[in-house]
């Protein structure tokens, strides 16, 4: 199957409860590992690259590795629906590139400026995108957080205001909506209780009926995995996830987009350490990438259940 945009994929999440999990790559075993759990799931997929990853491992390199995955999963008999996603796009520039290089789906994010000029930029993608067959993702409201080159400060952040966001969607033409109700960016989390306003979701949900939302920053770390972070050096003082029971909440209740990365990056490199930790003198990348890849797998595994995809491909 060849690549596909999100339209058709959120519209089947919204009807049926359940949220597509968009995984972040930056490397060949990280794409590895989530078509093995997506293969093994049927599950369909968001590939999301970064403009940070997108750097580091080259547009070429990337989309050549995404495709050879999907032909591997053909060649199992398992038809994966995968969308190929630029996420947190700052300018038209980048958003442009990714899609004249056969991005299905592109995220501006122009959510660091004024509710106007934030329309205007994301106009100027959705008009370009859309005359290509590509769907856009944008952004309003401030998620605190680090990813990548996306930095807010906890007192910067604000939530989504419902009026804005329908009049945001109205003004713009966007394909779907990242929403702030209270996760955070990065692996420094929480300092009280995690907490997601479901009644401002509900609002926003009242006032866009039946339009694809997107929750970013939902890392809800798995007990297994931070236990392990904590034994071999890996552990963040003071993180905490968005709970489990939340991010299923959110899947069933309209969020058709979940957005996983922190969690990635921790179960790669928590095997990694395991990997140095039992054997210093290692220095075959092959014996500490695959233990690394195949907690990815587990991962995303994990996830896809969480957010009620499997079986859906």
């Amino acid at each position: 199957m060849p690549l596909v945009t999100s339209k058709e994929l959120f519209k089947k999440a919204y009807n049926g409860g359940y949220a597509i999990g968009a995984f972040n790559v930056n490397n060949m075993e990280i794409i590895q590992g989530i078509f093995e759990a997506a293969i093994e799931e049927k599950s369909p997929l968001i590939i999301q690259v970064s403009s940070g990853a997108r750097k580091y491992a080259r547009h070429e390199y990337l989309i050549h590795l995404i495709q050879a995955s999907i032909e591997m999963a053909e060649a199992s008999g398992v038809s994966i629906p995968v969308v190929l996603h630029l996420d947190h796009g700052d300018d038209f520039e980048i958003c442009k590139k990714c899609i004249d290089g056969g991005f299905t789906s592109v995220m501006i994010d122009a959510s660091k400026y004024p509710l106007a000029e934030n329309i205007r930029i994301t106009k100027e993608v959705v008009d370009y995108a859309h005359a290509h067959g590509v769907t856009v993702e944008a952004e309003l409201g401030k998620l605190a957080g680090v990813e990548d080159d996306v930095k807010v400060d906890t007192k910067d952040a604000t939530y989504t205001d419902p009026k804005e966001a329908k009049e945001f969607v109205d003004k713009t033409g966007c394909d779907s909506l990242a929403i702030a109700i209270g996760t955070s960016h990065g692996a420094y989390k929480f300092k009280g209780e995690p907490k997601l306003a479901f009644d401002r979701l509900k609002q926003i949900q009242d006032l866009l009926p039946n339009f694809p939302l997107v929750l970013h920053g939902a890392s809800s770390v798995p007990q297994n995995l931070t236990d392990l972070c904590n034994k071999y050096g890996g552990q963040i003082p003071g993180s905490r996830g968005v709970p489990e029971e939340m991010i299923a909440q959110a899947a069933k209740t309209g969020v058709c987009k979940i957005n996983i990365d922190t969690d990635l990056r921790l179960a790669l490199t928590a095997q990694i350490r395991k990997v140095f930790f039992e054997s210093p003198a290692e220095f075959d990348p092959r014996k500490y990438l695959a233990p690394g890849r195949d907690a990815i797998k587990e991962l995303v595994k994990h996830k896809m259940r969480i957010m009620g995809t499997s079986g859906k491909a």
